[in-house]
């Protein structure tokens, strides 16, 4: 009898996971009713005993279900641990929050717990996706727009800003700014939004940094026992790994990395700013989790009216430093950030067995790949170009105000480093000479690095452009590099991306001429590069663009972090190879 119902349990355990998921969906659209649309004092009551009872009731169906996987021998040892684990973070606030204190009696809790369980059972769900007939690209393009809806919707709630609450196209314009990861913002975030919603742009800014489908992947592979081989199949697209076996330890390096950056600089933005500037420890913290995401995210949003040129922290050189780190090591791209890693540790680890114990060292070919030689040295040399051009151009003008040769060095640096999709600025917009617009104008076009969390045309595709150039000047047939050929595919993207950009960019100029003629070309100019390279640098006409023209440039930004290319990779049917090849012909150019 015993056995008979255990079977039956397990064979039904998929209940369960369908009544966790829409349970914990209806409590987490009851917990943004509270936060974010306020309402009547008994009206808050009522929700605030609804959320309490979901919890309750989500505690229970998660005991249930883990106590049935616990007994089920098939199930994954990751499963039943992180199972387990969530289930006693239920069972221990359900028995601390009897207690009279506080702590513990805070609704935050309760939040926390709640979400988990829709972020866990929504990630699960997202790796069924397999089942249906659907490209990896157009998944990737369809869940920004799901993340930039739900975003709009957020952003629209009462209580997410201090005043009257943001209309539609205001809300769709900085919910695609965050999710796009670019911080162009057509109200001052300072003034104009509230605790909670400075929280729900943070959440947008994370998950369109790391990609929605990279996220609930992380999540879905815990807690659902693994990944299917289709499963592998579609994140090799997603996470750009070439290698089906190394798939899911990708994707958990890519996630494990951002999240630890991000918390070891919240703590040294934390440290570094002091607590006359804020009202309390909570907005300090706000203020550090907020900079260490956007800048890691390279979003270029900040809780300060006037961002990092604000007053309060104008000159706070160490603060730039460590925002500039952030967002260099989240241009770089997670695979680059990982290659150098391994490079490092190796020779860390061949420096202390030589000291240690006398081993000799042990050297190993192309520890750095050919993919990380070159975006870290075109890196490089466009920092250092950026740096230049800003201190030269700058030194007498938007630099002035910086006391010292040190003090002029890191704020041509970090103004040098920034616009390559960063877009923080320590220094006045308005003040920059007509040259330096030109030159952050080049750096914003050109971008961070692949699989990064910038846009642009990519530091690599400029690469390739160059070494194209100076091999057809040499009369070589083919373009190398660091001992390496470069594909003629490799050649034919960047040719058709830069084509792409500069088309784009031109139909957007010309759009917002018409909707907005009225403000000078290179300002709308500076403006699309902006948007289509994510960077949200802007001489400040955001907000004086009619609705229109937010539209045009919120069309701008989606396409500029999608990628253009991408987007017709994902609704363009590819052509089936042909096995003939008509006689070849030179163009002349």
């Amino acid at each position: 009898m015993w056995r008979a119902v255990t079977r039956f349990l397990i064979r039904n355990n998929k209940i369960l996971d369908y009544a966790l998921l829409y349970l914990s969906l209806v409590a987490s659209i009851g917990i943004v009713i509270y936060l974010g649309a306020g309402g009547t004092r008994g009206m808050s009551d009522y929700l605030e005993s609804f959320i309490t009872w979901m919890f309750n009731a989500l505690g229970a169906t998660l005991c249930l279900r883990t106590c049935i996987s616990l007994l089920d021998n098939k199930a994954d040892g990751k499963f039943r641990s992180a199972e387990l684990a969530l289930t006693l973070y239920f069972a221990g606030l359900f028995i601390l929050r009897s207690s009279t204190d506080p702590l513990y009696v805070s609704g935050g809790w309760l939040y926390a717990g709640i979400f988990s369980i829709f972020l866990i059972e929504l990630s699960k769900g997202s790796l069924f996706f397999d089942r249906f007939y659907f490209n990896p690209t157009l998944l990737f393009v369809i869940s920004f727009l799901l993340l930039i809806m739900v975003g709009t919707l957020l952003l629209m709630l009462p209580n997410a800003t201090n005043g009257s609450p943001l209309s539609l196209v205001d809300a769709l314009f900085m919910s695609t700014s965050a999710v796009c990861i670019t911080g162009l913002s057509v109200v001052d975030i300072s003034a104009n939004f509230s605790h909670f919603g400075q929280i729900v742009l943070v959440v947008l800014v994370q998950l369109g940094g790391l990609g929605v489908m990279t996220f609930t992947g992380f999540f879905g592979y815990f807690f659902s026992g693994g990944f299917s081989y289709k499963n592998q199949l579609m994140f090799t697209e997603l996470v750009a790994e070439n290698k089906l076996a190394a798939v899911i330890n990708t994707l958990l390096k890519i996630v494990f990395i951002t999240l630890l950056i991000e918390v070891l600089g919240a703590i040294a933005i934390y440290l570094c700013v002091e607590d006359t500037s804020f009202s309390g420890k909570g907005s300090r913290s706000l203020f550090a989790v907020f900079h260490a995401i956007s800048a890691f995210c390279n979003a270029g949003f900040s809780t300060l009216p006037q961002g990092l040129h604000d007053e309060a922290i104008r000159f706070n050189y160490t603060l730039q430093i460590i925002v500039a780190m952030l967002f260099i090591l989240g241009g770089l791209g997670f695979g680059i950030v990982l290659n150098v890693y391994y490079f490092c540790k190796r020779w860390i680890v061949n420096f202390y067995k030589r000291l240690a114990i006398r081993q000799a060292f042990v050297y190993k070919a192309w520890v750095i790949n050919f993919n990380s030689r070159l975006v870290v040295w075109t890196t490089f040399i466009l920092l250092v170009i950026g740096s230049l051009g800003i201190f030269f151009l700058e030194s007498e003008r938007s630099l002035a105000e910086h006391q010292g040769i040190a003090g002029k060095i890191i704020g041509a640096f970090f103004m040098g480093a920034s616009p390559r999709t960063a877009g923080f600025n320590s220094i006045d917009m308005n003040l920059l000479s007509f040259p330096s617009i030109m030159l952050i104008i080049l750096l914003m076009w050109i971008g961070a690095s692949p699989g990064s969390t910038g846009g642009g045309i990519k530091t690599s595709t400029l690469a390739v452009a160059v070494l194209n150039l100076f091999s057809l000047i040499k009369g070589k047939d083919r373009v190398e590099a660091f001992g390496r050929e470069i594909t003629t595919d490799s050649i034919r993207r960047s040719s058709a991306i830069i084509f792409l950009s500069l088309f784009t960019l031109g139909v957007a100029v010309f759009a917002l001429s018409i909707t907005d003629g009225d403000i000078k070309l290179l300002e709308l100019a500076f403006e699309s590069v902006s948007a289509f390279s994510t960077v949200g640098l802007s001489l400040g006409i955001t907000a004086k663009l009619s609705d229109a023209g937010r539209i045009i440039l919120a069309l701008v930004m989606f396409v500029g972090r999608v990628g253009t290319l991408t987007l017709f990779i994902a609704f363009i049917k590819k052509t089936s190879l042909k096995s003939y090849r008509y006689p070849q012909e030179k163009v002349l150019f």
